[in-house]
């Protein structure tokens, strides 16, 4: 019985202390609750795993302008104010070794670029699928040919998308209307 108690003791607090943003729960316990004093939320309420993303990426760049950079060796993208400061990061998913639907490597290119144009959640893509395109790209924001920050249901740690950064829905939303304008400096690192 203890065990079913102490289950459901901690489902209330997960539902209750959870969210689908990356930020940590945990600093929301009151700390007066000496039962929850010690509890952190290993997943969100949409399932998936917490991750501090902002561990992965410096806390400080040398630059001074906004600035977005893509890291496929650990899968973040990560914003920075014109000081340098980091503000948010976040799990992005770069383009892949190889494509064997277009039979030739995908990586995602490297180096440093501006965001040419900015799209809303209608966005979609004009090449892929292949042969019709329509694969939905909300909140495109185009930074190299035809290479995009867009949000993507199949957001992992892992590279393989045809090139473009994969970001999460509210992510790819926040870099969109909060973050990026038309010139923003985008680094993609290489992998």
């Amino acid at each position: 019985m203890k065990t079913i108690s102490t289950l459901l003791l901690c489902l209330a607090s997960f539902l209750t202390l959870c969210s689908c943003s990356t930020t940590n729960s945990s600093s929301m316990i009151p700390a007066s609750d000496t039962r929850l004093a010690d509890l952190t939320c290993r997943y969100n309420s949409c399932g998936q795993p917490r991750s501090n993303y902002e561990s992965r990426v410096p806390s400080h760049i040398a630059t001074h302008e906004k600035t977005i950079i893509v890291d496929p060796n650990v899968h973040t993208w990560a914003a920075y104010d014109p000081d340098g400061s980091l503000v948010k990061a976040g799990l992005a998913t770069a383009g892949g070794k190889w494509c064997p639907d277009i039979h030739r490597p995908c990586k995602t290119s490297s180096g440093s670029f501006r965001i040419s144009s900015l799209g809303g959640p209608d966005c979609k893509s004009t090449r892929y699928p292949l042969g019709k395109g329509g694969a939905p790209m909300a909140f495109c924001m185009f930074f190299h040919n035809n290479y995009s920050l867009h949000a993507s249901s199949e957001v992992l740690e892992g590279n393989v998308s045809h090139g473009c950064v994969r970001l999460h829905y509210s992510d790819a939303q926040w870099i969109r209307y909060n973050f990026a304008d038309v010139g923003t400096r985008v680094i993609v690192k290489p992998y």
